[in-house]
């Protein structure tokens, strides 16, 4: 396989436009937005009706309890209710008194109703449809890029986008663009219903809060690096933690287990120390918060109190609920802390998962796309070149003519080409210069789905899912019938050992199908590939990692599973070669070599050069790389 590209960077969109997209996409569950916030505006209403009859309870409990004046007058006067209802004085002292608790307790009774409403609402919002709706987008866009961005990604990467950056983008809708709402709603009333019972107290109760905005946006803009550095080391150690279960039998036939771990506690405590640092600069910043909130209620105190003492302002109704009112108004602002953290964790995630939805779709069907449910398989290469961005081409220049029904062997070294030459026909890459025709259609030009139905596939190392047998043949035709499943099988030579396992077709493979022996997983896949009945099938060096007597089965069933199809394939071995109707040599991108096995073994060349290699080190199944020529080093 040729070296992937190397990584780019793509335009980063700016701070206004994440938050502008983030917007859009709350707007999309713009009804359950306007449900849960509503559910907290009467909440919000019913905590201040708390608030508001406790004050008027003290308040009665003073006018009750303060000895009335020399004349008779009441010293302190009864306190009135809002919007002109006043309290039934002609009771007993304690029935008002049970009214007022009774009326606090319907109202705590009715705001845990409430808040569990806007449980439910949010849940609903965030588990049951942004998150999922989200992530199958992204999960839906990945399956439509090309090979080109899975290149330039680590798995980890990939991975983490799909997984925790979804979740930070869910934190934008519910706990930053609601919650802002919510708290610009709640301060606003706070605020006015504060400058309703003294505004002078307000005014200097409130003055610290220009320094906290302040505060928070320098906190904010030296807070977002620490986190988007965050996320790389996550990629990074979640890459590691990939190839370390993947390559767990490397590991382990190597003894090197000690130096694995040693590798992934090093991604690991990096991220560990980067979290440390920005929970640092949280817990600074939180209680900096703190302290500017404490000083209103010094001033509150201080200031209040003195207003009471002259009675320009009650003790219950005045002072005690705007203590409470202030309280509110301080968790609020305290929340400010929490609210920039999870802006810049949502806005780290929105960034990189909305890399992959801008990612541009390279492959995809052209507007006025031909439809050949089946084709016959004529395949032309003219002057085909390919190459990632900004390196140096892969293919150069290629010209190759299959007709329906030939197979055609591809040797090469590595690097040389070959699998991305095998790549192009069914459009995993676009050719960057030149034209791949199949029945003299441009590739480009033919619908992607009925191009794809209508290739075969066998890797060097095939991929089983965790699945059952037959479910793994008909991968690439899901309604095939069980008849079709049995005859693809054997067609692959695969029908007799399937029949040896422990429920047959039905049995469950394990993960990459890593119970059963090379030779079987390879079986399987040709039956995966020609169940489709293609007209043309790739086979990227299928016999390179088996033994020989595994070599010759596969061979059989290769013969039956190519013939009367246009087959090309990768190989190195000359029991391989032998059996293609013609042979390609390619070195650098190019075809330096072209025609049957006996043409080639007469006229030196790099084949002849493997061949005698091959044959003098008594072997045919040797897997070498081109030599090199007489001269080179």
């Amino acid at each position: 396989m040729s070296e992937p590209p190397p990584t780019t960077a793509a335009a980063v969109p700016s701070n206004g436009e994440l938050i502008r997209r983030l917007f859009g996409l709350a707007w999309r569950y713009r009804l359950d937005c306007v449900e849960v916030v509503a559910i907290q505006l009467v909440l919000l209403t019913m905590g201040i009706l708390g608030l508001s009859f406790t004050g008027v309870g003290i308040d009665y409990i003073r006018h009750i309890v303060t000895p009335a004046r020399a004349d008779g007058t009441p010293a302190v006067a009864a306190p009135h209710l809002k919007f002109g209802i006043d309290l039934p004085l002609q009771w007993e002292p304690m029935n008002v008194l049970l009214l007022l608790a009774g009326i606090i307790l319907g109202l705590a009774i009715l705001r845990a109703a409430l808040n569990y409403a806007y449980a439910v609402s949010v849940n609903t919002l965030v588990h049951k449809k942004l998150v999922p709706d989200l992530r199958g987008e992204v999960y839906d866009k990945l399956q439509r890029l090309s090979f080109r961005f899975f290149d330039a990604n680590t798995t980890g990467s990939i991975i983490t986008r799909v997984t925790s950056d979804v979740g930070a983008v869910r934190m934008f809708v519910d706990q930053v663009l609601i919650q802002t709402v919510i708290m610009v709603i709640s301060l606003t009333v706070y605020v006015a219903y504060m400058v309703s019972l003294s505004p002078g107290l307000t005014l200097a109760c409130l003055a610290t809060t220009p320094v906290l905005w302040l505060m928070s946006t320098l906190f904010s803009r030296k807070i977002q690096p620490e986190y988007a550095n965050n996320r790389l080391l996550v990629d990074k150690m979640v890459q590691t933690l990939a190839e370390s279960i993947q390559g767990i039998a490397v590991t382990k036939g190597f003894g090197r287990e000690e130096e694995d771990r040693a590798r992934f506690d090093v991604a690991n405590n990096a991220v560990l120390t980067q979290q440390r640092s920005i929970f640092d600069q949280v817990s600074l910043f939180t209680p900096a918060v703190g302290i500017l909130t404490r000083i209103n209620m010094m001033v509150l105190l201080g200031y209040g109190g003195w207003l009471v003492i002259q009675g320009q302002l009650a003790l219950g109704a005045g002072l005690v609920v705007f203590a409470g009112l202030l309280e509110q108004f301080s968790g609020q602002v305290n929340n400010v802390a929490n609210l920039v953290n999870t802006v810049q964790q949502s806005m780290i995630g929105a960034r990189r998962v909305f890399e992959i939805l801008d990612a541009p779709v390279e492959v995809q069907n052209a507007p006025d796309a031909v439809r050949r449910t089946k084709l016959n398989g004529a395949v032309r290469f003219e002057q085909v070149s390919f190459a990632y961005t900004g390196i140096t081409p892969i293919l150069q220049q290629v010209s190759l003519e299959v007709k329906p029904g030939q197979c055609v062997a591809i040797l090469g070294a590595t690097g040389a080409g070959k699998s991305v030459l095998m790549s192009l026909i069914p459009r995993f890459y676009d050719a960057t210069h030149g034209q791949l025709l199949i029945d003299d259609i441009d590739v480009r030009q033919l619908n992607l789905d009925d191009l794809r139905h209508n290739i075969g596939l066998v890797f060097q190392e095939s991929f089983l899912f965790s699945n059952t047998v037959a479910a793994n043949i008909a991968f690439g035709h899901p309604d095939a019938t069980m008849e079709q499943v049995i005859k693809a099988a054997k067609i692959a030579a695969a029908h007799e050992f399937i029949l040896q396992l422990p429920k047959g077709y039905e049995t469950i493979l394990g993960e990459s199908g890593n119970t059963l022996s090379g030779g079987q997983r390879q079986r399987l896949a040709i039956a995966r590939a020609v169940l489709l009945e293609p007209a043309i099938l790739l086979l990227d060096d299928p016999t390179a990692a088996i033994d020989s007597e595994t070599e010759h089965e596969i061979f059989e069933a290769l013969d039956r599973a190519i013939t009367g199809r246009t087959t090309f394939i990768v190989a190195h071995r000359l029991s391989t070669l032998r059996r293609a109707d013609f042979v390609i040599v390619m070195d650098h991108g190019r075809i330096v070599q072209q025609g049957t096995h006996e043409q080639l073994m007469r006229e030196p060349g790099p084949y002849l050069r493997v061949a005698q290699l091959q044959l003098v080190d008594g072997s045919e199944l040797q897997h070498l790389a081109l030599p090199p020529k007489e001269g080179e080093s």
